[in-house]
């Protein structure tokens, strides 16, 4: 596999030439161009990860998840994430932190009530602020890094923590997270939630290509790289969907 070779790779490029600001585990070497150049691998992951070009739609998922949820923390970790950065090249990809939270409007503002309580709103509001003042290979490694934080940590001291090795601008984030932009930034993800069909029962809650299906919960669950691959209609495939790839029927064909 390419993604394994790369890693390879860069493991051993370590040892020589890594610069010693370079305080990332190496899966996350290649999330962002900022922490390609720290970790002096920019050349290695423009030909090994950042090259690969879709010849096909991209596949539509959206992952409704909540912030504190357990259990949406394990799907991002386990699942979501490492399908990000093996085949994201092929996805569209929307995260919308929500989840089972309920909202009342209160004059111009909107007072959030959460599932696991009013850390997780704040953990929502700063999710929402992130995704906004953030692209896409930024955020990503940040949540990432919040969700598997420890359950018991504060989202704030989550904010701050992940925001230094993943050059996130925490102080516009957490003053966004406060702020009635913020409040409205939250709005849109209740909107989103709310406009599901069929409307959500548990979270985390995936569509695929707009779709939810059971089946497509317990495969995104299971193994999310899989699914992703299979549902793509391209042919030139991310290095990771190889070994999802049906064998060649054994026929001699005219």
């Amino acid at each position: 596999m390419k993604f394994l070779a790369v890693t390879v790779i860069l493991v051993n490029f370590i040892s020589t030439s890594v610069s010693t600001k370079c305080n990332f585990p190496p899966d996350l070497w290649c999330s962002s161009k900022e922490i390609a150049e720290l970790c002096q691998v920019t050349e290695q992951c423009a030909v090994n990860s950042w090259n690969i070009k879709s010849d096909g739609p991209l596949v539509n998922f959206t992952l409704y998840y909540e912030s504190l949820c357990p259990y949406c923390r394990q799907f991002i970790v386990d699942q979501l994430f490492p399908a990000y950065q093996a085949v994201g090249k092929i996805m569209n990809l929307t995260i919308v932190p929500y989840g089972n939270a309920e909202e009342t409007e209160h004059g111009d503002l909107w007072k959030y009530t959460c599932q696991h309580g009013p850390n997780e709103c704040v953990g929502n509001l700063i999710d929402s602020c992130a995704i906004y003042y953030m692209n896409q290979s930024e955020y990503m490694p940040y949540i990432y890094c919040m969700e598997k934080a420890t359950s018991t940590i504060d989202p704030i001291m989550a904010a701050k923590k992940c925001g230094t090795p993943n050059y996130a601008p925490v102080d516009r984030i957490l003053e966004c997270a406060k702020s009635s932009f913020g409040n409205k930034l939250e709005h849109e993800m209740a909107e989103k939630t709310d406009a599901l069909r069929p409307q959500h029962q548990y979270v985390p809650w995936v569509t695929l290509n707009g779709v939810h299906t059971e089946k497509i919960q317990d495969e995104a669950s299971n193994h999310l790289i899989k699914l992703i691959c299979q549902t793509y209609q391209g042919s030139m495939k991310p290095a990771a969907c190889k070994k999802f790839e049906k064998p060649d029927s054994k026929r001699c064909y005219k």
